[in-house]
């Protein structure tokens, strides 16, 4: 790769890096762990155990939102993207303690392992609907078909959105998605991602205001309700987190399933040994080998709150840092073969939903989502193959998901889960 040789002008969104990271990572954290890249005005971590210390140092910030709108933008771009960075300022995944600690606490009220395990039915019976119009096709595009509409459907459910509304959200989150998730030279990104942000701002406001003037059993209530001491969300509170949970709560499943499915086929011997042991340690290990070997989470962002050595390199205050959790996850210091899909090896070190602080918060919904998902799609499709054009993933930096993914199989009736 001779554009490793001599400059750290990096392009980590090339077709062809973009349909597969994976090698130009695991050059990187050979020669390269850590390491100034011009091209993207940040510094790279590749390495497992830098990564590791770097979520677990608070020097590394999340609040990177009111730093850039402050120090990097200039008073035109500051009167054009304000709204953006009001809303996203919000969001706890760019707070720091104590702000993030006091939302956390608030908001994980309505993730608890028994709040998660009671949609469990709900989500076979959306697999179930799904499932018995797709199964008849023998064909279909695995993320518009299937990986999206899942967790959109369940968590515009858990929220109280009606059914009705639901399809608004596709637009919304796709605009929102090329800004937060860096899908850099997007032509007019920032203008359709603040225009959806505004959009779907005001009308979670709205069931802000609907639900907090008669309660439901739903999430926005929930979090309405939720207390610690004297703290309480306030109402902008709750719309950004809502937009967070909507976006990244979606974004995520989808991305999981679509990945995982994508190894699965990939890796025929594997489907099998899934499709044999469909029982529940069998799935969670399968999940946590998904997670580790094809991720729905290539980076995480941090800004150096302060000078920080890493590795002898010195990381400035306020430079922007991209832990590449792709890369740490197929470290051979931590994991053997670390390029072999094996759904045995049930890894418990790997960083897919982060760690510490910010691990993700939904963690727990999009693991159940996507263990249904996939025993779903390998147990009740029939010769499920990959179609005859290749999937197209997202050019974006920080996720890892495809926009498309076609897929032919035995046309069927699908059945019912079990």
């Amino acid at each position: 790769m001779n554009d490793l040789a001599g400059t750290a002008a990096v392009d980590l969104l090339t077709p062809e890096r973009v349909a597969d990271p994976y090698p130009v990572f695991a050059e990187l954290r050979r020669n390269r762990p850590v390491f100034y890249n011009e091209h993207y005005r940040a510094w790279f971590i590749l390495r497992h155990d830098h990564l590791l210390a770097a979520l677990k140092d608070t020097r590394f910030s999340s609040d990177r939102i009111r730093p850039v709108f402050e120090h990097k933008l200039s008073e035109a771009q500051r009167r054009e993207r304000a709204p953006t960075y009001r809303i996203l300022g919000e969001w706890m995944v760019f707070r720091d303690p104590p702000d993030h600690t006091r939302l956390r606490q608030l908001v994980s009220r309505a993730f608890t392992p028994r709040a998660v395990a009671r949609w469990q039915p709900r989500i076979l019976e959306v697999v179930d609907s799904l499932l018995a119009e797709l199964a008849p096709r023998g064909r279909m595009d695995v993320i518009s078909d299937f990986a999206y509409p899942l967790p959109a459907v369940v968590i515009a459910e858990m929220m109280g959105v009606p059914a009705t509304d639901r399809d608004l959200f596709k637009d919304w989150s796709d605009d929102l998605m090329v800004l937060v998730f860096g899908a850099r030279g997007t032509a007019g990104r920032r203008e359709r991602a603040q225009s959806g942000l505004l959009e779907l701002s005001d009308y979670l406001s709205g069931l802000v205001r609907r639900f907090r003037a008669a309660p439901a059993a739903n999430l926005i209530s929930a979090l309405i309700r939720a207390q610690e001491g004297d703290e309480r969300l306030t109402d902008d509170e709750i719309t950004g987190t809502c937009i967070l949970l909507l976006f990244g709560g979606h974004e995520t499943t989808t991305n999981l399933i679509g990945n995982g499915l994508h190894a699965l086929l990939r890796h025929p011997e594997e489907l099998e040994r899934l499709v044999a042991r469909s029982d529940a340690d069998g799935l969670r290990a399968a999940i946590e080998e998904i997670l580790r070997f094809d991720g729905p989470s290539k980076m995480q962002v941090r800004m150096a709150a302060t000078d920080i050595d890493v590795a002898g390199h010195l990381i400035r205050r306020h430079d922007m840092v991209y832990l590449v959790q792709a890369a740490a996850n197929r470290d051979p210091d931590v994991f053997a073969d670390p390029d072999r899909f094996d759904l045995q090896r049930n890894p418990t070190d790997h960083v897919g939903f982060g760690f510490g602080l910010h691990y993700c918060l939904g963690a727990a919904v999009a693991r159940l989502e996507g263990s249904i998902a996939l025993d779903a799609l390998a147990r009740r499709l029939p010769d499920l193959r990959g179609g005859p054009e290749p999937p197209e993933w997202h050019p974006t930096l920080i996720s890892r998901g495809m926009a498309s993914f076609p897929v032919s199989f035995t046309p069927s009736d699908g059945g019912i889960m079990a």
